[in-house]
């Protein structure tokens, strides 16, 4: 009886091999764990509202959501495509790329740009790399695109990792100057900022590199592309 208690995990799993709507799935496996995890529907209500005024951060995160949703219904996708064909030499690696830097950017200043992947990289960015496959005159993979998803994934994790530490004052750095306090070494938090500047900007170049060469090899593989 213990196992069943996994059902949610199960629809989870099945649903995301399944390709199904993510936020669907969530939803159904939150609704599904609650009930047969012995809270019921009205325990399941009131562990959510619990929680929701206890993290109000949490509204910012549905605020993305519903206007992300709505842009996205209004023909945000299909712009994004469309602005990128306007531009010349555009590919998805320069774009993932271009992304990467005004990531970093903006985490420096602790500022969550876009929304991050739900918010901009889903409904902007990768729209904008599929207009840049057809403008080299191919018809976008499904395959290929799965890999420029990960790729943007990728950018948005790595670059906020390495970046968000540069702003003083914020959890990264407050976490790394409390770990060297218990162990006896007093650092300043700007001293730590200055630190890790050039770790930021390495970071920041090799990822870009390994992606520029990465799509080369993708448009290779999957068109033939010799450029």
């Amino acid at each position: 009886m213990e196992l069943i208690k996994l059902l949610g995990v199960l629809i989870v799993i099945v649903g995301f091999a399944l390709k199904l709507d993510s936020i669907l799935i969530i939803f159904l496996a939150l609704i599904t764990t609650g009930i047969v995890g012995g809270l019921g529907f009205e325990g399941l209500l009131e562990t959510i509202g619990t929680n929701f005024v206890a993290n109000r951060s949490m509204a910012i995160f549905i605020m993305i959501l519903i206007v992300t949703g709505t842009l996205e219904r209004n023909g945000l996708r299909e712009s994004a495509a469309d602005l990128i064909k306007k531009v010349k030499g555009a590919t998805a690696g320069k774009l993932v790329c271009a992304y990467g830097v005004m990531r970093g950017f903006f985490g420096a200043f602790n500022v969550g740009f876009g929304g991050g992947v739900a918010g901009f990289v889903r409904p902007v960015l990768i729209p904008m790399a599929e207009g840049a496959i057809k403008n080299a005159g191919h018809e976008p993979k499904e395959e290929h695109m799965e890999e420029v998803k990960g790729m943007a994934a990728a950018m948005e994790n790595i670059t906020w990792f390495f970046f968000q530490v540069l702003f003083v004052g914020g959890s990264g750095g407050i976490l790394v100057q409390t770990t060297l306090a218990s162990l006896g070494y007093e650092v300043e938090l700007i001293d730590l900022a200055a630190k890790e500047i050039p770790i930021a900007l390495i970071s920041l170049l090799v990822v870009c590199t390994y992606m520029m060469l990465k799509e080369k090899k993708q448009m290779k593989k999957y068109y033939g592309d010799k450029k």
